[in-house]
């Protein structure tokens, strides 16, 4: 990412990324002080909002399986599905 000399004409300063285009617009700037060493400014490019899912993910585990099981079993079910077919049903 550095092409330009950060100490006496040469280049020793290094920049990281774990990701390509995550850092852009580096400039070399003056010295700090009484520093032979350059100054590295740089930007950290990222998105600039994230989308979050709006979906909501269900915790089964805390689910009342044995209530659900009671208030389907009080449905008449034979009076509800009467004069449907199979896939009415």
């Amino acid at each position: 990412m550095i092409e330009e000399p950060t100490r006496r004409g040469a280049i020793l300063d290094l920049v990281l990324t774990n990701k390509e285009g995550l850092v852009g617009n580096v400039k070399v700037k003056g010295s700090l002080g009484c520093s032979d060493h350059e100054i590295m400014d740089f930007k950290i490019l990222r998105a600039v909002r994230q989308v979050r899912s709006k979906s909501a993910t269900l915790d089964f585990r805390r689910a009342d399986f044995g209530l659900l099981r009671d208030l389907l079993g009080r449905i008449p079910w034979d009076k509800a599905l009467e004069g449907r077919g199979a896939q009415e049903s």
